[in-house]
């Protein structure tokens, strides 16, 4: 078991569903991923996705592609989101994760950043662009140092691949609840419910679910069949329209 599923299960048996919050580095600033990160943790988040920006974010939707593409304008590099996630790291004591596309890490050298991340002790990773395939370096490094690296299911997966995935991840499997990119609205109706028993009867590794997740109502249905509720686009836009300072009355509010 790795250490982050470890982590998992003991929260679980405090609470029935865990919450997963994402931001994207350097969006819409360093200072003010400080400010939201510290308002995530003092009320009640489980673990932050933290994404390293990238040009041309494949599986992110309109928010999360303009905050990417503002963050390399604004001159964020790799180097300083390493920095600043060190910092958060130590300053913070719930597990965090990098979201990034392989393209950063073959550029910065896979080792290398890999070993990086151990040391900012970094508990898992999601590069979803990166086919299982393509990923055996990637996998047998991240595995060596006992940071999970987090697979992904699809509505559109195989039992036969969900079990593969399964097989090669660990930590929890990130479950994406509908076709499509990040950001728009998911209606969780009976197609959602066969796919995660799907998802469910394909490990035992724990359950997140993101994708559309915005609201008490649809943590409310997740609690019971997943074990992660992932909220990304929702808080992003918060600090958009509100600022960092609404983001602690959300999150308290989703439970």
């Amino acid at each position: 078991m790795s250490t982050l599923e470890e982590i998992i299960r003991n929260r679980l048996q405090d609470r029935k569903i865990l919450l997963m919050t994402h931001l994207v580095l350097g969006y819409p600033s360093f200072e003010v991923n400080r400010e939201v990160i510290s308002q995530m943790v003092e009320n009640g988040v489980d673990l932050i996705e933290m994404q390293i920006p990238f040009t041309e974010p494949m599986a992110d939707g309109p928010m999360i592609l303009k905050a990417n593409q503002e963050s390399i304008a604004k001159g964020a590099k790799v180097g300083e989101c390493l920095e600043f996630a060190k910092e958060i790291t130590a300053e913070f004591h719930i597990p965090f994760l990098f979201m990034t596309y392989y393209n950063i890490l073959f550029k910065y050298g896979v080792d290398e950043f890999i070993h990086r991340a151990y040391d900012i002790n970094i508990q898992g990773l999601i590069i979803p662009d990166l086919p299982l395939e393509e990923g055996k370096e990637y996998l047998d490094l991240v595995k060596s140092r006992n940071i999970a690296p987090i697979q992904i299911f699809a509505p559109t997966s195989t039992e036969e691949r969900m079990k593969l995935l399964a097989d090669n991840g660990a930590g929890f499997i990130y479950c994406v609840a509908r076709r499509g990119v990040t950001g728009q609205k998911t209606d969780f109706d009976q197609d959602f419910s066969q796919y995660i028993a799907r998802c469910r009867n394909a490990t035992n590794l724990p359950l997140a679910v993101g994708f559309g997740v915005r609201s008490k109502e649809d943590v409310d249905y997740l609690t019971g069949k997943a074990d992660i509720a992932v909220i990304g686009t929702e808080t992003i836009r918060l600090v958009d329209e509100k600022g960092a300072e609404a983001v602690g009355p959300f999150i308290a509010g989703l439970r």
